[in-house]
């Protein structure tokens, strides 16, 4: 079920939390959405899932709007909160059957419901503790559980691996990966290899606005421009390699990497590359090209450029 968000804008008082907002998320996309504290990813996630209402704006999920159709938009949607909110006093399979029935769970169905989110999210050892008695890493499970337990066909999943070990971060991520195949997920987290991991685009919000749209791959070229090699070339004279690089066509700067041996780093103009020449360039000297590594941009730094002015 596809989400569309136009126009989406969100003020309190003369602050404005969200500006303009809008994007497409399509059926079976897994959507991540990145932004620093207070760049309104919180925002428009309670905007879509009708917690908060917009300003000014329009989201539309499937053939429904969240202003005129709120409550069948609430039936197609499981949402976890970045505050995960459960009753601790309750045990955990009593909660997902709370759960199943406020979100209109077929009464012949919900056991049915239980057992499969019990299995899906490895609550098997602890579905019978109250969840005041569980970690942390469970009860983020537990949520995980009851937003999922309505078979929606949406996920808005805020922050959803918090509090989790490393093992238990694989899983989840596995099975966001499954439910991705058939549903509509959007999720945000701070964890950037987990985006990579487990989104197949990523959106970057700051200050009430998409900065980014993209593959982790689509963002990576786009910030990266130039092409820029590491390069290692031995059986040559290290300042007549030097030279020599310098004087390609397809070469805007070359010079030695400080405190190297023939480690050179080179900067291909435009959109022009520059393997090719190089390679050439070794075998007309044989010389011996032992390393020629593109320098890759980390998701971090493009996060870093897009969201600190």
């Amino acid at each position: 079920m596809d989400i569309n968000v136009t126009g989406l804008t969100k003020l309190y008082g003369a602050q404005k939390a969200l500006d303009n907002v809008s994007f497409h998320v399509k059926t079976g996309e897994i959507v991540g959405f990145l932004g620093p504290n207070g760049a309104g990813k919180t925002t428009a996630m309670k905007i879509i899932t009708c917690y908060l209402s917009a300003t000014s704006g329009e989201v539309k999920v499937g053939d429904y709007t969240v202003r005129n159709n709120s409550q069948e938009v609430k039936r197609m949607i499981g949402y976890l909160p970045e505050h995960n909110p459960l009753y601790l006093d309750m045990p955990v399979i009593d909660y997902l059957e709370f759960s199943a029935l406020l979100q209109g769970v077929e009464k012949s169905k919900v056991q049915l419901r239980i057992r499969e989110m019990v299995k899906k999210c490895g609550l098997n050892v602890e579905k019978h503790k109250k969840i005041g008695e569980l970690s942390k890493g469970f009860r983020q499970r537990v949520g995980l559980a009851q937003a999922m337990i309505h078979d929606p066909q949406v996920l808005i999943l805020d922050e959803p691996t918090t509090g989790l070990d490393p093992n238990q971060i694989v899983e989840i991520r596995r099975l966001i990966r499954e439910l991705g195949k058939e549903k509509t997920v959007i999720l945000s987290t701070h964890i950037l290899p987990e985006v990579e991991a487990t989104c197949d685009r990523i959106l970057i919000i700051s200050k009430g606005k998409i900065v980014a749209d993209g593959t982790s791959d689509t963002l990576r070229k786009k910030s990266q421009g130039n092409e820029m090699l590491k390069l290692k070339i031995e059986d040559g004279n290290k300042m007549d390699i030097l030279r020599a690089l310098q004087q390609l066509e397809t070469v805007a700067l070359a010079d030695v990497i400080a405190g190297s041996e023939n480690v050179f780093e080179v900067q291909s103009k435009g959109s022009l590359s520059s393997r090719r020449n190089v390679f050439k360039l070794c075998v007309d000297n044989k010389w011996v090209l032992t390393e020629a590594v593109p320098y890759e941009t980390k998701l971090e730094d493009i996060f870093r450029d897009l969201t600190i002015n």
